[in-house]
């Protein structure tokens, strides 16, 4: 009987209590305004919940080069200077198409002289909108983010 618990704990339970954290990267598109520093939110595809560009890393492309694909695709940035390093991560869960949630650790690239197309892969599957960054801190539901946010 305790080999039994103890073959359920190392192969059910402990996989799925301490799970290690996916990673993703993200785009942290600004741009400076009279008024200050405006960040680029899009909505996510499932809830429409305001966001900033993110995906999963691409093969091939570091960090960096991933989120300005993230921004393409996800927001029409057609160019735009990514920051060589993160400005900062955060953690969120995220639910994957099985269902199941998954921890993932979210690395922010700052990029700064945008310029956005018209025509972009996701253009029909979302809404994107420039507000200033105090604002976009108050429209995403991850504290870390919130926290990024914040200190632009």
């Amino acid at each position: 009987m305790v080999r039994l618990i103890e073959h359920a704990w190392e192969e059910v339970l402990k996989p799925l209590l301490f799970r290690p954290s996916r990673v993703q990267v993200a785009a942290l598109c600004c741009k400076r305004t009279s008024t200050g520093l405006d960040v680029l939110m899009v909505t996510s595809r499932g809830t429409g919940r305001w966001i900033i560009p993110k995906g999963w890393p691409i093969r091939g492309k570091d960090g960096k080069q991933s989120a300005l694909q993230e921004a393409w695709e996800e927001a029409g940035v057609r160019t735009g200077h990514a920051s060589a390093e993160p400005i900062g991560t955060f953690s969120y869960e995220k639910e994957l198409k099985s269902g199941l949630p998954v921890a993932v650790e979210t690395f922010v690239y700052a990029i700064d002289d945008v310029e956005l197309s018209e025509s972009y892969p996701e253009a029909h599957q979302r809404r994107r909108k420039w507000v200033k960054a105090s604002d976009a801190a108050n429209m995403v539901r991850e504290p870390g983010l919130q926290s990024i946010l914040r200190q632009l």
